[in-house]
């Protein structure tokens, strides 16, 4: 990491550019935020690499092959420009680099593992309930769903549940 790097961002700013990038997107494409539908399509493509008719006959997937490519999507395109996105922003605070954050409890390997596992578990949530934590809790809870508002205290509620076990790799 940098030792030049500069100061992280204050969050109540932060949140507020993301509360306008949410309205923004709104506004200009008529739908709110989210991630996991352009992993989706990405993995489809790549299924259909492999299994054309399985995944054409999919019925979740499958229509997403009827208009022609499926990554021509709002959501690739927002994925991908989340990336770029956030590689210039890291270059721009002197942030870019491939670090493993970990406690001094916790190896690099432990910390990937539980990552990818971590990252596995919540794109197989984000799948079963058609959405992801920016879709549901983001655009959700703009739109005042209550879904959104009990998903948001369960993952509170799940998260201090798990945290006992984990803090400990952190101290």
């Amino acid at each position: 990491m940098n030792a030049n790097a500069k100061p992280f961002w204050n969050p109540y700013l932060a949140g507020a550019g993301l509360g306008l990038t949410l309205l923004l997107s709104y506004v200009v494409l008529g739908t709110g935020l989210g991630a996991s539908g352009a992993i989706a399509r990405i993995a489809a493509v790549s299924m259909h690499a492999a299994a054309p008719e399985s995944v054409e006959a999919n019925p979740v997937m499958g229509p997403w092959f009827e208009d022609g490519n499926p990554l021509r999507h709002y959501l690739v395109a927002m994925l991908v420009g989340s990336l770029f996105g956030g590689f210039l922003s890291s270059l721009a605070a002197g942030r870019a680099g491939i670090v493993v954050e970990r406690g001094p409890r916790a190896s690099a390997q432990s910390r990937v593992i539980a990552a990818l596992l971590g990252g596995a578990l919540v794109g197989i949530g984000a799948r079963l309930s058609l959405g992801c934590t920016s879709g549901l809790a983001l655009s959700g809870g703009a739109l005042l769903q209550a879904g959104s508002f009990v998903f948001v205290g369960a993952t509170f509620a799940a998260a201090f549940a798990v945290a006992p076990f984990v803090r400990r790799l952190w101290r």
